[in-house]
């Protein structure tokens, strides 16, 4: 049998994260050989992280990255089963370096490559996670990328300007008021930047709602079908405006709509400016 050293021991389990028995059984059941071992317990890992693939991974973090160039940003939420395996130091770590490596490569959303980066943590923490998500946001010339965490990462906003004078992106307080509106869209999630980027079927789907709602109101049962029709289309206005982050209050000024706040801080930098895209990721949702 060969011989097998406590140092060998510790190095095995730094770098697989098992526990010392396991390391020396697996230093034991491969002869000393280090490389057979660490393989053995991957694999035990692995098969360990297969019985737990079926349990909710409800936690985790959202991770924001923009390039330093400014032409592309990325959003990754990585999750776990526990919220204490969320604030792993080594978990915060897989999650920036799955943001950069995206950045680095372009990549649009979830892959064999960070999928593999993902596994590798998961079985050494022996708990189960995922990449459960990624949006890659790309900017022009013209155009302006800011971020949002919120908290302790349960909450990642990307904002996407445009501008036909897009030197005024240098300006602080341009700069400043795009960030409010990463913090706007964070405390308000909208459904969609305006009206016309709503899915028609989606916005039928919540019309039958409100006229089943209307049915099922003893008060207007005997309103007219032109009346009826005047009251749908009000509820359905409103909703929308609620819902809409161009007619939204303004966070910071609730008498402005979001829109109307673009427009003054567009007048005063003398220049347009319009949000062209936004997205935004919460833990879980």
């Amino acid at each position: 049998m060969a011989d097998i050293s406590a140092a060998d021991v510790k190095r095995l389990r730094e770098k697989t994260g098992a526990g010392m028995m396991e390391c020396k059984n697996a230093l034991v059941s491969s002869e000393g050989d280090f490389d057979r071992a660490e393989k053995l317990l991957k694999e035990k890992g692995l098969a360990a992280l297969e019985k737990r693939s079926g349990r909710a991974t409800n936690e985790g973090k959202i991770f924001v990255k923009i390039k330093d160039d400014g032409s592309a940003a990325v959003l990754v939420e990585l999750s776990s089963e526990t919220d204490f395996v969320a604030r792993n130091p080594e978990f915060i770590a897989l999650g920036g370096a799955i943001a950069d490596k995206a950045l680095e490569k372009g990549f649009a959303g979830p892959n064999d490559e960070l999928n593999g980066m993902v596994t590798g943590l998961a079985t050494k923490i022996r708990e189960n996670m995922g990449l459960k998500r990624l949006t890659l946001v790309k900017a022009g010339a013209d155009e302006y990328l800011t971020q949002y965490i919120h908290g302790d990462g349960n909450i990642g906003v990307v904002v996407k300007c445009g501008s036909d004078k897009p030197e005024i992106f240098k300006d602080e307080e341009v700069k400043a008021f795009i960030f409010s509106l990463a913090l706007h869209i964070a405390a308000f999630n909208p459904h969609a930047l305006d009206r016309g980027k709503i899915d028609p079927a989606w916005l039928k789907e919540q019309e039958d709602i409100f006229r089943k709602q209307m049915e099922q109101d003893e008060k207007l049962k005997e309103k007219p079908a032109n009346v009826l029709d005047g009251i749908l289309k009000g509820k359905v206005n409103k909703y929308l405006s609620e819902i809409c982050l161009l007619e939204q209050g303004y966070v910071k000024d609730e008498k402005l709509t979001v829109a109307k706040a673009v427009a003054e801080c567009a007048k005063k930098a003398e220049a347009g400016i319009n949000i062209t895209d936004y997205v935004y990721y919460k833990v879980g949702a």
